[in-house]
């Protein structure tokens, strides 16, 4: 008799998703934990491949993320960015100390010819994260934000621009020809795991990017596997980043509601389960009109202990 079938999948961004992360792997056996993140946000800057959402997911799950900003290594110094500044360098995107060592460390990785699945396992491995983690693609996929000052690479936009640029669409460059993850996919297409979590993460720019790799949003529709969602708007706001702002300036609602019709629209059947925080039980009806099941749980993840119950409450969801 075969044994059940334990592994869970976590899709995740950057702060939001690896809080929810933390919660997960805090509940699960490491093996039993598989996380696939974002790399659309990547990119070059100072010669140095810059990978956010990887680094601030293993920062968080390894313990040394800044608690306050989410992003970031605690107690980081700056002597770099000071030196720089004095030279007339760039330092609109904030490098810190012990931070360059990952980059640095990265670039002579690629260097040597090895892939980002195989960079990122050791970089975890090193970290002493048991949860496997996952980038989306190997492949390298670039966000565009498209806006009324014209495209601007993410970075630009999130960290130089303030996101203050109005934001009319998005945009994956390399997408079409990007291979999904081959460790995720099969395991998925052989009935491997027994749920998946997407993040409170922006769906726009966080997961979007991740379920647009070729062939990744259809195995996880046709896999056997529940898929739960958790909005990242509550209460009409992001809880971190411009999630809020950009469905704003899309003109979409920006509710929970609002996320749920977006996964719906582009990725009809995907959902299973959409988990929403208790401010937020009123949109229900509208929510389980669209055909998909609700889940109301505290969602604000302000402790360890909230970001425990919150996976505690995606862990006990089944397959219908």
């Amino acid at each position: 008799m075969a044994e059940p079938v334990s592994k869970t999948l976590a899709l995740s961004g950057g702060v939001g998703g690896a809080k929810l992360c933390l919660g997960l792997a805090s509940e699960l056996a490491g093996p039993d934990l598989d996380i696939l993140v974002n790399t659309g946000d990547d990119f070059e800057h100072l010669g140095l491949p810059i990978w956010p959402d990887i680094d601030t997911l293993l920062y968080t799950l390894s313990g040394r993320a800044n608690q306050v900003q989410g992003w970031g290594i605690e107690g980081e110094t700056w002597n770099f960015m000071e030196a720089l500044e004095t030279l007339g360098g760039e330092t609109w995107f904030r490098l810190g100390d012990r931070d360059l060592a990952t980059h640095t460390w990265r670039s002579q990785a690629l260097r040597e010819g090895r892939h980002a699945s195989d960079i990122v396992a050791s970089l975890a491995s090193t970290m002493g994260i048991e949860a496997a983690v996952y980038p989306m693609s190997d492949d390298p996929v670039r966000t565009q934000v498209h806006s009324d000052e014209g495209d601007l690479p993410f970075q630009h936009y999130f960290v130089r621009r303030q996101c203050e640029p109005e934001v009319t669409g998005f945009s994956f460059e390399g997408i079409t020809s990007a291979r999904p993850n081959q460790t995720v996919l099969r395991t998925l297409q052989q009935g491997g795991y027994r749920r998946v979590v997407i993040c409170p993460s922006n769906p726009y720019v966080s997961i979007d990017p991740i379920l647009q790799v070729p062939g990744v949003w259809t195995a996880l529709r046709d896999a056997v596997a529940p898929v739960i969602v958790v909005s990242p708007i509550v209460a009409g706001l992001a809880i971190k980043g411009p999630a809020a702002k950009m469905m704003s300036e899309l003109a979409v609602p920006v509710t929970a509601l609002g996320v749920a019709e977006h996964y719906q629209r582009r990725y009809p059947g995907l959902v299973d389960y959409f988990v929403i925080d208790e401010s937020d039980a009123t949109l229900a009806p509208e929510i389980e009109a669209l055909g998909i099941r609700v889940e109301i749980a505290p969602t604000i993840m302000k402790d360890l202990q909230h970001k425990m119950t919150l996976a505690r409450h995606c862990l006990a969801l089944e397959a219908m």
